[in-house]
Order: structure tokens, then C-alpha cells, then sequence
């Protein structure tokens, strides 16, 4: 059966003009071409006329930039919604707390979501996790998402392809099947 079948929603998770500035985050941001890949599968959605669901994050910290009177807090132009797709803004890691998400998922009887965004290691993962708890069957796509370096609890630096790789992993067949936007694609 083909995963359009199973009406999936997609998740685009805190796409947003903030995260172009790598060092703010931590530097060496992987997958620099993330929200490319994005609008390639928001694209793909829009044809296929399946639900869309766009989350942003405002920080309520005044000097991130992710809150609302800076410009990081915008969409990143590759994602801009439509007038008719839903956005939700969130303050936490995950897209649920705070918000009517899962309403509005169970109102249109949606059991199949996919995620996309960033980071992996905080709002993807965070989001996924209770996706997976909630019981959604739950698809996260590898090369649709990217992180930064991290600084370990002793200084040391974690690279950003390590930490996006070990986030994956951590969901992958537990919380969600990992898939990159190929198999995705090809799966619609």
C-alpha cells in the first residue's frame, strides 16, 4: 500500500529563517540543504492534496532568534504556508504541549504523520517521540532534517553530523521509521 493511502500529514517543524544562523546554534550545521529538500516535499504534498501542518517556534526569550519581533521568527522561503494550511506556534520542544496539534490531527481522523525539520535533536526528536507515544505511526526524514554542534556536559564538541546520525537512531524503530526523502518520494 502506498503511504499517500494511509493519508499522512506532514509536519514541517520550526522551518524557520533563525536557523540560517549557524553560529548562533552551535556552527557546523549538517545537511545545510534541509529546507531545499522541504519545499521539495511540501511540494510533493500540495499535489497530492494531503494534509499540511506548519509548526513554529517563538522563543520567549526576547533575545533569541526565534522569537517573534526578530526576522529568524518568519518561515524559511523554501516552506512558506499557504493561506489554507494550518500553523501552529509553540513555545516548548514539542509540537503537541501548548498547542491543539493532536486535535486537529484527530478531527481529520490522521494516524500517519511525517516530520520534517529542525532540529534533530530538539523539536524533531522531541515531537517524535510523543507522536510515537501517542500512537501515530510516525515516518522522520533523515535528510529533511539537520542540527548543529553540541557542547558536551565536560566542554568537549560533539560534531553535527554525529549528533544528527545518534538522534536518528534513537527514534529509528522505536518511535519512527527514519527515511530519507528518496524512499519517501518513492513510497508516496
Amino acid at each position: 500500500m502506498k503511504l499517500r493511502n494511509k493519508k499522512p500529514a506532514l509536519l514541517l517543524i520550526d522551518i524557520q529563517k533563525g536557523f540560517l544562523d549557524e553560529h548562533y546554534w552551535g556552527g557546523n550545521r549538517n545537511n545545510k540543504t534541509a529546507e531545499q529538500i522541504s519545499g521539495k516535499i511540501l511540494e510533493r504534498w500540495r499535489e497530492l492534496n494531503l494534509p499540511i501542518f506548519h509548526i513554529r517556534h517563538s522563543s520567549l526569550n526576547p533575545d533569541s532568534k526565534l522569537h517573534e519581533t526578530h526576522t529568524g521568527f518568519e518561515f524559511n522561503d523554501y516552506v512558506l504556508p499557504k493561506d489554507v494550511e494550518p500553523v501552529i506556534t509553540k513555545n516548548v520542544n514539542s509540537a503537541f504541549i501548548g498547542t491543539n496539534l493532536k486535535e486537529q490531527l484527530d478531527q481529520q481522523h490522521i494516524n500517519s504523520l511525517v516530520i520534517i525539520g529542525i532540529t534533530t535533536n530538539h523539536c524533531v526528536s522531541t515531537t517524535t517521540r510523543m507522536a510515537g507515544n501517542y500512537g501515530y505511526e510516525t515516518y522522520v526524514i533523515s535528510d529533511a532534517t539537520a542540527t548543529f554542534d553540541r557542547v558536551g556536559i565536560h566542554g568537549e564538541k560533539y560534531d553535527s553530523e554525529l549528533i544528527h546520525l545518534t538522534s536518528l537512531a534513537n527514534l529509528n524503530d522505536e518511535f519512527a521509521n527514519v527515511w530519507s526523502s528518496e524512499k519517501l518520494l518513492n513510497e508516496l
